[in-house]
């Protein structure tokens, strides 16, 4: 499918706590579509871009799972809870610019403020449906007090019903019976 300018056709908005596995099921749906039709968008790499270059820091770094990136974890979560204050739709923006795959499957921070800019960027989108990707127990795997009972893990836990639950709780034949349902309903809708 050749790329198009313009909105995209369906957006998937995918949300679940830190390391409950949402990288890995948006990963596993864009391979399976195919680039060219679907667009992984991440506001967390706006974020950490915009946060590197007005703390001295190095990018790349900051997203990659290290030492490193933790170091500063809590510093950016209020930090880039500050911009959005400012400016709901500051990361929002940069992160659509020049994406023209009809498929955009995005994965949000939790925070609900920057929802409505990404609305404004999808006038001829069929559907919007949500996505949340869980993991056994309550609490994600190593839990950091402060980080992830913050805003930009949690501000969509009481977002109410989700049109779609990936349930990542080991059972690897079970999640791709998931995954083939939601990629059967995605081209469905193309």
């Amino acid at each position: 499918m050749a790329p198009r300018g313009g909105a995209p056709r369906l957006v998937l908005l995918f949300s679940g706590k830190r390391k409950s596995g949402k990288d890995f099921v948006t990963e596993a749906l864009q391979s399976r579509l195919g680039a060219d039709v679907c667009a992984v968008l991440r506001l967390s790499g706006p974020l950490k871009e915009q946060y590197a270059q007005e703390h001295g820091l190095n990018f790349q770094r900051l997203l990659d799972a290290s030492a490193y990136k933790e170091a500063y974890r809590r510093d950016m979560i209020l930090w880039g809870e500050a911009q959005r204050q400012a400016d709901p739709g500051f990361f929002c923006r940069k992160v659509v610019e020049g994406v023209c795959q009809p498929v955009w499957v995005r994965v949000p921070r939790g925070s609900i403020e920057e929802t409505p800019c990404l609305q404004a960027s999808l006038s001829g989108a069929s559907l919007l449906p949500s996505v949340t990707v869980t993991r056994g127990g309550s609490n994600p795997v190593g839990a950091t007090p402060r980080v992830d009972d913050g805003e930009s893990e949690c501000g969509l836990d009481n977002f109410g019903d989700f049109d779609w639950v990936i349930e990542n709780d080991g059972d690897e034949q079970r999640l791709e019976e998931q995954l083939g349902n939601l990629i059967e309903f995605v081209r469905s809708r193309l």
